[in-house]
């Protein structure tokens, strides 16, 4: 199951899908949107990150899936992980964290980068054409401007409300993870340049729960989108070296 971070909604994966499933076999991938998000843009965000993962736990049963699962997240996706592997271990065969980051091991200025900040208030009163150019440059450290015209559709098609996010920025804000290791099996995923999320919240992670860790060299926040294929392929040494099935 691949979970999406602030905002953002199924369609954002591009063809990562695809890439993923080529690495690791005929596996059947779902990609739920958060409340708030893509097809759920007219629901209310909750403002506590557990609610969010019931709510994603509700999705696959409503899909007729039945756990086990593996989960790879990206950012804010990534604490509604972290909540699963807390509240129910024995559904997961293992998880994926990809530039998240968590309360109690980082601080507020790792979290979100204070080089953003007057980006992130650009956001405020720009259309949408003007809030994805934004958001691209914030979060891909390619030459990525192919994915525009479908973000700025996603958009217009599927709006995010001003309070859905700051419901989503709330939850993000307030959740605050066990110490304790998870007893699911995980991989932590980094970017070195992400000019959002200081990729010391990564390491943090994974020192703290004793996890396998790999840091990209030049990808930013979004990852799966600058360079997809190594995901993938970390995903897919991570699963044959735990000797679990994909």
């Amino acid at each position: 199951m691949l979970l999406r971070g602030l905002t953002r909604e199924s369609r954002h994966w591009g063809g990562f899908p695809e890439i993923l499933r080529g690495e690791i076999g005929d596996a059947q991938i779902v990609a739920p949107d958060l409340p708030g998000n893509g097809r759920l843009n007219r629901l209310r965000s909750p403002s506590r990150i557990g609610d969010m993962m019931e709510c994603c736990r509700a999705d696959l049963t409503a899909r007729g899936l039945r756990p086990p699962y593996h989960l790879l997240a990206l950012s804010l996706g990534g604490m509604a992980a972290a909540a699963w592997m807390r509240a129910h271990p024995e559904e997961l065969r293992g998880a994926v964290l990809i530039n998240s980051s968590l309360r109690p091991f980082s601080a507020f200025h790792e979290r979100l980068r204070p080089g953003s900040y007057g980006a992130l208030l650009r956001l405020v009163g720009a259309d949408s054409a003007g809030r994805e150019r934004i958001i691209l440059r914030l979060t891909s450290r390619g030459d990525r401007s192919d994915v525009l015209p479908a973000w700025i559709a996603f958009r217009r098609e599927r709006p995010v409300s001003s309070a859905n996010a700051l419901r989503q920025l709330l939850a993000a804000a307030r959740y605050r993870a066990s110490p304790r290791r998870p007893e699911v099996p995980l991989l932590v995923l980094a970017s070195d340049r992400d000019a959002l999320v200081d990729p010391r919240c990564s390491r943090r992670i994974a020192a703290q729960w004793q996890a396998r860790i790999a840091v990209h060299p030049s990808a930013g926040h979004d990852l799966p989108l600058d360079d997809p294929a190594w995901v993938a392929r970390e995903v897919r040494a991570w699963l044959e070296d735990s000797g679990r099935p994909a």
